[in-house]
């Protein structure tokens, strides 16, 4: 498997937002929701890179491979984000086993200092509680600082237009807009330098 274009290895470092899509599906539900967020982030002028854990190489992945250079990028993405937005599948009441490879990766402080915002699908809302009981504690356990309010959506909630294009509806609009709003609590845009003030010249 190949990186794609916004996940390749030598753009993945570097930004205070990272995404990291853990759905094994080209097109996706739970990777409709993460770009809903990535544009609710990046309306709010934070700058996002995405991870798409699919797209790293299996073997390496698998075998927790840590010479391999994708792999190695990937978890230098993680380590310098603030904030880690991961969006996965939920089958069974458990997060996907995508997810949970890539967790085995990290080190046991891998998360430490870091804010972290899950969003989870499933096909209904019995699934409601494998965030806090399933996902979270693993996450607090790898060091995560502090939770911005989770997103979880049912099928019916993102649902597939006349082209075939998943679309969010109105209250996940919202629940991601709140959610955008915490991670800038937690990551300030930086702000234009004021211009310097200078005396006028006395000719």
């Amino acid at each position: 498997m190949t990186a794609s274009a916004t996940a390749s290895t030598a753009d993945l470092p570097g930004s205070p937002v990272l995404l990291i899509a853990a759905s094994p599906s080209v097109k996706s539900r739970s990777s409709a929701l993460l770009g809903a967020a990535a544009e609710r982030l990046q309306h709010h002028g934070l700058s996002t890179r995405t991870l798409r854990i699919r797209d790293l190489p299996a073997q390496p992945l698998l075998h927790a491979d840590f010479d391999d250079v994708e792999i190695r990028a990937a978890l230098a993405a993680v380590a310098e984000a603030r904030v880690v937005v991961l969006a996965t599948p939920i089958y069974k009441a458990a997060y996907s086993g995508l997810l949970k490879v890539f967790l085995d990766l990290l080190p046991q402080d891998g998360l430490a200092g870091k804010s972290v915002w899950t969003l989870a699908t499933g096909g209904s809302m019995a699934h409601l509680l494998a965030l806090d009981y399933g996902l979270l504690p693993v996450l607090s356990a790898l060091g995560a600082r502090s939770h911005v309010d989770g997103v979880y959506a049912c099928d019916a909630q993102i649902a597939k237009d006349a082209a075939g294009e998943y679309r969010i509806n109105d209250d996940i609009a919202r629940r991601l807009l709140a959610g955008a709003s915490q991670v800038l609590d937690r990551v300030p845009v930086p702000q234009p330098a004021a211009p310097v003030s200078r005396p006028a010249l006395v000719l």
